[in-house]
């Protein structure tokens, strides 16, 4: 398993201090890939990721992700350059469309036409990353007139989006180099793997909600309950979307009892089943045995959310993470 390469999802959990302690520890891991952080209404992704890019020598580092909403792609484009200078070209931005509650509650921009605007967003930073003079974009939402960055670029930095419905991988397929996937059962993975195989040197990855301890599993598996219930509760986009699955009943009593009573009341409703085929959690040897699974069924890189639970200091434990 020590060949297994995976990425690590730095979450929301950490505090800023744990993640550059975590990400120096994990550059010296062979099998850690690449370091990728989240952007919601916590840290945000381009500080973060340029500290991390100067104590780190090896790994790629990647957003994971932002959206297309309340940034330009020219302000993108600029903080992603500039990320890829700081680590020496290792750097992969990670778009999504978001949900509305978050563009149009947080942001306050309406949330329209969510694939063309990715479509949009991708072709104009291939331009903003390949042309060295000024940059045109005339499309139906994005417009970029006489755009120039001073900081130059390498071409093919990696665009890889995130993707929940079968529209949104097409965009992916079409003009991005790789999909994250998020809270995909085993069949709606396969059945996804299926139909992007036949596409050469595009990379699939699947963020996974992980939570690890050796000496308190079940503690674990506690922590992978409770947030994984918590993006079904809060998610919109995720909840329609397990809505179409078997697990349908679950996912409805789940919702109803955070919002009428709590995340603890809601994470009890999560059953051994939902954690088998969403989430990663247990001991080290659990985890990699799980990890393992999700890899066997066409995934190139499994992007483990790191979910630590607390020491008897009321510390958060995320040594274990480094083991896998």
């Amino acid at each position: 398993m020590s060949s297994l390469k995976i990425g690590f999802s730095i979450g929301s959990l950490l505090r800023p201090k744990d993640v550059l302690s975590f990400s120096s520890l994990a550059d010296k891991k062979e099998n850690v890939d690449s370091i990728w952080t989240p952007e919601s209404w916590g840290k945000e992704a381009f500080s973060i990721l340029g500290a991390i890019s100067q104590i780190t020598e090896r790994v790629k580092l990647g957003t994971s992700i932002i959206n297309i909403y309340s940034r330009t792609p020219a302000t993108i484009a600029m903080g992603t350059i500039s990320i890829d200078e700081l680590s020496n070209n290792r750097m992969i931005v990670g778009l999504g469309a978001s949900t509305p509650a978050i563009i149009e509650n947080f942001h306050g921009i309406s949330y329209t036409d969510p694939l063309l605007r990715m479509k949009e967003y991708i072709q104009s930073l291939r331009l903003l990353f390949q042309t060295s003079n000024k940059t045109n974009y005339n499309g139906k939402i994005i417009k970029i007139k006489n755009f120039a960055i001073l900081e130059k670029s390498r071409g093919d930095i990696p665009i890889y989006i995130a993707a929940v419905n079968k529209k949104m991988i097409h965009i992916g397929l079409d003009y991005a180099d790789g999909l994250i996937f998020y809270l995909k059962p085993y069949k709606e993975i396969k059945d996804m793997i299926n139909c992007i195989n036949d596409k050469s040197n595009f990379r699939k990855c699947l963020v996974l909600i992980t939570s690890v301890s050796n000496k308190e599993p079940q503690k674990a598996k506690a922590r992978a309950a409770k947030t994984l219930a918590f993006y079904l509760s809060v998610g919109q986009i995720y909840y329609n979307f397990l809505l179409t699955t078997e697990f349908k009943r679950d996912i409805e009593e789940i919702f109803k009892e955070y919002h009428n009573h709590g995340i603890e009341r809601a994470s009890q409703n999560v059953t051994n089943k939902m954690l088998d085929e969403l989430v990663v959690y247990g001991s080290v040897n659990d985890c990699k045995h799980q990890i393992k699974r999700f890899k066997n069924l066409g995934i190139d890189l499994p992007i483990l959310q790191i979910n630590p639970i607390k020491d008897n200091n009321g510390e958060l434990n995320y040594k274990d993470f480094l083991e896998l």
